[in-house]
């Protein structure tokens, strides 16, 4: 096939980069109130049971988005549809600033729970359209997408440090963020394509029908081994979130701060591949590059788990990074490539035992670590990502270039 236009290589970046830009916007968010957890908790006069509670409803609201995320592709499509989740999850941080400088804790429950429907939605029409992207430039950039999610988080981490250090409540904080994450959903609205979510100029399905295409996608086989990759990285890069640095200092001997560079070693190996990957997974297809990297996951853990030296250690840092860096990516990008009309449905089915996986498995390994100690409870991960090795093969997909097309776009040129 010939290349695009260079009008459609315009086009073509404009709509990636909005795509980039909304991973950006989802990292920074779900950042943003993790550094000034400290300061809320103080200002509210509330317990630390209290917070963990409110921080629940991030997981509640979350679960509510996944759900919402075929109705709302099927009724106003991935554009609105993105641009209204950004807008979403700008309301939420309104409303959390509220909610502090009123000291009512129900309110941040409320706002918690926004944020987590907001960025669930969002999650999965990135997704979809990432994929859709994908197939249009006939190259691979769902993980180059997902490393902005990483960069998001690190930003989003730092804008909340820097305003501790100035001294900038978090309310003033969250105020400001929400009104720039509002920019940014216009902008965002102006860079992609408008083009419907359903094929073949089908009219718009009822939610209740689009509900059902979501259940349904629980009976396909493929769309569970997909899954079950999804499970095994999620599970190793949420347990490294939450274990990782209290390995290094309690199991392996080393300072708070060399637990935490270990741990941003972790960030920054995982970014890295992210964004570096592309161009190796044209080359040799997402079930080897799934493959190798669960593979080289697997040596990092064991060197993480064994290893007496803290460079040994290290490496097993950077190496279990790198096993955790491509599943969830490529998972997205196959499940939005299976067959059917409905890539929302079946990228929600996925990216729903992803969130799983993330958020239950980090207390499962220390409920395991009650009984057995922190670093034989990580042969569990071990486990998890054998299975994801053996289950790369669902993530193969067509050919890219034989699906590379660009939507037609019916607004004017901004």
């Amino acid at each position: 096939m010939t290349g695009p236009t260079t009008l459609d290589r315009h086009r073509l970046a404009r709509w990636r980069n909005a795509i980039i830009a909304g991973f950006g916007i989802g990292g920074i968010t779900i950042s943003a109130w993790g550094t000034r957890l400290p300061a809320i908790t103080a200002e509210l006069d509330a317990s630390t049971g209290e917070i963990g509670t409110v921080l629940a409803f991030v997981t509640v609201g979350s679960i509510g988005g996944l759900l919402a995320a075929t109705p709302v592709a099927h009724r106003v499509g991935p554009r609105r549809g993105i641009s209204g989740a950004i807008l979403v999850v700008a309301v939420a941080m309104a409303v959390l600033a509220a909610g502090i400088a009123l000291r009512a804790v129900p309110l941040l429950a409320v706002a918690f729970a926004i944020a987590g429907f907001g960025i669930g939605l969002m999650d999965v029409l990135l997704n979809v359209e990432g994929s859709a992207v994908e197939r249009a430039a006939a190259r691979t950039l769902m993980p180059l997408m997902h490393a902005a999610w990483s960069v998001g988080v690190a930003v989003g981490s730092g804008i909340g440090a820097a305003c501790a250090a100035l001294a900038i409540t978090p309310a003033t904080q969250f105020a400001g963020e929400a009104a720039l994450i509002a920019i940014a959903a216009l902008l965002v609205l102006r860079a992609l394509p408008d083009h419907p979510a359903p094929v073949d100029d089908a009219p718009p399905r009822p939610p209740a029908a689009a509900i059902r295409s979501w259940l349904r996608g629980w009976l396909d086989v493929r769309l569970l081994l997909i899954g079950l990759v999804m499970l095994g990285v999620e599970l190793g890069e949420g347990s490294a979130n939450n274990w990782l640095t209290l390995g290094v200092q309690r199991e392996h001997g080393q300072s708070a701060a060399v637990a935490a560079l270990f741990f941003t070693a972790f960030a920054l190996g995982e970014a890295t591949t992210r964004i570096a990957a592309g161009p190796a997974i044209d080359r040799i297809g997402r079930v080897l590059a799934v493959r190798i990297t669960t593979a080289i996951g697997v040596v990092g853990l064991l060197l993480f788990i064994l290893g007496g030296s803290p460079w040994l250690v290290l490496l097993g840092v950077l190496l279990w990074s790198v096993g955790v860096s491509m599943g969830f990516p490529l998972g997205m990008s196959a499940a939005a490539e299976g067959g059917g009309p409905d890539p929302a449905a079946r990228v929600s089915v996925v990216a729903s035992i992803g969130y799983f996986a993330n958020l239950a498995g980090p207390p499962a390994v220390g409920i395991l670590a009650d009984g057995v100690g922190l670093l034989p409870s990580f042969w569990l991960l071990v486990v998890f990502l054998l299975a994801a090795f053996a289950a790369a093969g669902s993530l193969a997909g067509p050919s890219r270039g034989a699906t590379a097309t660009l939507p037609t776009d019916g607004r004017s040129a901004p």
